[in-house]
């Protein structure tokens, strides 16, 4: 096995695993390897949808989009799909996968299907770092303190994507409270856990006050300092522990520059648990 660190904050590229291998021994070192460096990446991994989904079940019990359908025969995992001529990128900005779920999404594993030439990768930043490095009057401000977070409602997934087709266009937005500080339930770390996408308010204090908050976390959040970035390749699977990073999907390559391409990356989130 071979560790190639992406950056200094987070993110390790990890050679001589088989992602087919669901052994205890195998699991085990893929799941210590995710909380060390927070997302992990692996090319090269030709895995079948039922090897992604036995794969993924090893770490939880698999949960579905609230609002986007998965594949007919495998409803777990979720196409992502970028047509050539559409400008946006699902996920294209900074956020924890469904933070605004009672209990929002552990890890997810997500696997190249068709790539871009050019563009298309993938910046993940830790937000355990971003706990230890935020400036210190913010953090007695906000250190037991909760925030809302809002599911923005069903045409927010799929109203930009012709590739991606809702469950249900009835359903409506939802929002859930949780710490802006929770601790990992594995290793004990605090996690500054608020989102540009979904995190909409701090609970408990006006609106302006709350908004110039959320501004400077944000703001800090997205520092360089505390990211990495992947380029994506054909059969690359990612893993990344959602309760510990927040990720951007770059939609770098546009349409309107010659650079229209269609991307497919297939998605498998695992439910996590109540954030504390």
């Amino acid at each position: 096995m071979d560790v190639e660190l992406l950056s200094g904050a987070c993110g390790a590229e990890i050679a001589g695993i088989d992602l087919r291998d669901t052994s205890d021994g195998n699991i085990k070192i893929i799941k210590d390897l995710l909380f060390e460096h927070k997302v992990i990446f692996f090319r090269n991994q030709d895995i079948t949808h039922q090897e992604q989904i036995d794969l993924s079940k090893c770490f939880g019990p698999i949960e579905k989009h609230a609002y986007v359908k998965g594949l007919p025969e495998y409803p777990e995992i979720l196409r992502i799909v970028k047509e050539p001529f559409e400008k946006n990128n699902w996920g294209e900005n900074w956020h924890s996968d469904v933070s605004y779920n009672p209990e929002p999404t552990l890890a997810v594993i997500l696997k190249s299907v068709e790539i871009p030439p050019i563009g298309g990768d993938t910046m993940f930043a830790n937000m355990e770092l971003a706990w230890e490095t935020l400036d210190e009057k913010i953090k007695n401000k906000v250190k037991d303190k909760k925030a809302l977070h809002s599911s923005l409602g069903v045409a927010f997934f799929v109203d930009n994507y012709k590739g991606m087709e809702a469950r249900d266009t009835n359903l409506e937005e939802y929002s859930n409270e949780h710490p802006i500080v929770r601790t990992h339930p594995e290793t004990g770390k605090k996690i500054l856990y608020v989102n540009w996408t979904y995190t909409k308010s701090i609970v408990g204090i006006d609106k302006k006050e709350s908004d110039d908050l959320l501004t400077k976390i944000f703001k800090h959040q997205e520092r360089l300092e505390l990211t990495c970035r992947f380029k994506w390749t054909k059969n690359a699977v990612a893993i990344w522990d959602n309760r510990s990073v927040i990720h951007y999907a770059i939609a770098d390559y546009f349409p309107n520059r010659g650079l229209g391409h269609r991307r497919i990356m297939d998605r498998i989130a695992i439910r996590g648990e109540k954030p504390f």
